[in-house]
């Protein structure tokens, strides 16, 4: 998705305030430099352009925002079964804002969220340093710049890079799980929302048969009911015929308001370059993106700097069952 940084000129001090976009007590922001390039996360206010998305799409303004927080922090106060940061200010418009400032479809959502968590035993004390794994596999990358729209854009390579028997799916789910987590703590891409890039070069029928209807339904529940993010579209590329047998997997799941936002484009790079500017993509893309890509294994030492966030998070939700 996608994700999580900010470009800086390499005069810029690494060190920076703490924000209270953490649940954690991290005392500086993520980051880290490569090359003459300092990348962190985006916890700055979203620059004007995403501000009007935000009062156009979203309805936000300062009255509202206001009204709507101190609104949903009362409703889970209610929710005496469900452990949430609701004092966190930051936390509440995460919810928010991706349900245009309803409170109650925030909470909605909120519950969805935590629900889903509770179901799923991927979720159990998931921070980075128990998925190194998945990273150092380089099948998952966020590029480097936002879209044309600010959108930040995740890429899962899941063909000719995946190695299936050293790297099973719910690795891949839930390296996934913990780029979202981190989308989720900037302002601008709680706005502009993300969108996914699903390479599947090289797909074999041997890795299809890794795919069953139960993780395709987990996926699709997650995407598309409980992830308090905007993804925005999923575009799959390269893909082989045998591809049409793994998504048949994920179409009983699929509702059609989801359904619309996945688009197939196989190798027509003219075709995705409709919806993602060649000037945000590499050039395996048919892209002139001219900043350098982040690998899986440096990604891991990003979000690493982050594991005290991941344990926060993990705090919070209902008790199993």
């Amino acid at each position: 998705m996608v994700i999580l940084l900010h470009i800086h000129s390499p005069t810029l001090s690494l060190t920076t305030a703490c924000h209270d976009c953490f649940l954690s007590d991290l005392k500086e922001i993520p980051c880290m430099k490569i090359g003459n390039r300092i990348f962190e996360i985006e916890l700055n206010p979203p620059p004007s352009e995403l501000q009007e998305v935000a009062k156009k799409e979203l309805r936000e303004n300062p009255e509202l925002q206001k009204e709507s927080v101190a609104r949903l922090r009362e409703l889970l106060k209610a929710e005496i079964d469900l452990k949430s940061p609701f004092h966190n200010d930051a936390w509440l418009i995460r919810f928010l804002r991706p349900c245009k400032y309803y409170p109650e479809s925030s909470l909605q959502l909120i519950k969805q969220y935590y629900n889903f968590k509770a179901r799923h035993s991927v979720f159990d004390n998931l921070k980075p340093s128990r998925e190194k794994n998945i990273f150092d596999q380089n099948i998952l990358t966020v590029l480097p710049i936002r879209d044309q729209y600010g959108r930040r854009m995740l890429v899962v390579e899941i063909g000719k890079k995946w190695k299936h028997n050293k790297c099973s799916l719910d690795e891949i789910f839930k390296g996934c799980v913990l780029y979202l987590e981190a989308a989720m703590l900037e302002p601008s891409t709680q706005i502009a929302g993300a969108v996914v890039i699903f390479d599947m070069d090289g797909l074999t029928l041997q890795q299809a048969w890794q795919f069953t209807p139960p993780f395709a339904k987990r996926l699709v529940d997650l995407l598309q009911e409980a992830m308090p993010l905007r993804i925005k579209n999923l575009h799959i590329v390269n893909q082989p015929y045998v591809f049409n047998m793994v998504f048949a997997l994920f179409k009983p799941f699929l509702k059609e308001k989801f359904k619309s936002r996945i688009i197939f484009h196989g190798s027509d790079r003219k075709s995705l370059h409709g919806y993602i500017s060649p000037k945000c993509l590499p050039a395996n893309y048919g892209g002139t993106l001219d900043v350098p890509l982040i690998d899986g294994p440096t990604w891991y030492k990003m979000l690493i700097q982050c594991e005290k966030e991941y344990e926060a998070i993990n705090e919070y939700g209902y008790k199993k069952k």
